[in-house]
Order: structure tokens, then sequence, then C-alpha cells
């Protein structure tokens, strides 16, 4: 078999879904794939971590005496006070983008699943399978 696919191995990881044969075949595969295992477990601790992250987890800004007395040490003077105005906080936006991914993966594969329900229940006309209808 080969490697699992990403968008799978985040399925498998969300564990959002019922299983299904694919999911049990994929399981063997990563018993014995290292790359696969390696990779699963990676998404696992990630959904784990963004599942439980509070806000008081998020990074904030040093106060406002660290900056002046660093600037102070850099320009062997007195610095003025910094302004109040925040950087954008790029772990913040990280963690964010990241939570966004994870969301549009899983809508992505329920979306995928769902349609590929929907393509088996349809039942099979007799010449859908050729173009222009022709047996």
């Amino acid at each position: 078999m080969a490697h699992v696919e990403s968008a799978h191995l985040v399925e498998l990881a969300l564990s959002n879904a019922t299983p299904t044969d694919a999911d049990a075949e994929a399981l063997r595969h990563i018993e014995t794939c290292t790359r696969c295992r390696d990779e699963l477990r990676s998404l696992t601790r990630l959904v784990a971590a963004a599942r439980t992250a509070q806000l008081v987890d998020l990074p904030t800004a040093p106060p406002d005496r660290v900056w002046q007395r660093i600037s102070r040490d850099v320009s062997g003077g007195t610095a003025p006070p910094r302004p109040h105005a925040r950087a954008p906080d790029h772990r913040k936006r990280a963690l964010l983008a990241l939570l966004t991914l994870l969301a549009l993966a899983a809508a992505g594969i329920a979306h995928r699943r769902l349609h590929e329900r929907s393509k088996l229940a349809q039942p099979r006309v007799r010449g859908q399978d050729r173009p222009g209808g022709r047996t």
C-alpha cells in the first residue's frame, strides 16, 4: 500500500468520523510505516493542543519597561518610552492560521465523504458511462 494521504491522516487525528474500512487499512499501514506513524502522531498532538488552547495560553507582549531597558542598554542612554501600539504577534497569527487550516481540512474531508456517499447512493443509469449516452 502507498503512504496514507495527508488529508486522511488529518481525519484520523481529528477522529471525528465513524471508522471505515479505509481507516482500518490506513491504520494497518501506519502500524508498519514509520513515516506515516510519525506524521499521525504529530497531527494528533497538534489537534490535542489546539483543542485545549485557551486565551491565557497565547503569548503576550512584554511590559514597556523591558523595551525601555533594552533600548537603554543598546544606546547607552535613557530610552524614551515605547509607544503603546502593539506589533502583530506572529505566534498568535500562526496558531489562528493552524486552527483555521485544521477546520478547513475537516470541512473538506467531510464534504468529500458526503460527495462520495451521494455518488454511491445514486442508481447507475445505462449509458451514463459513455459520451453521448450511448451503450
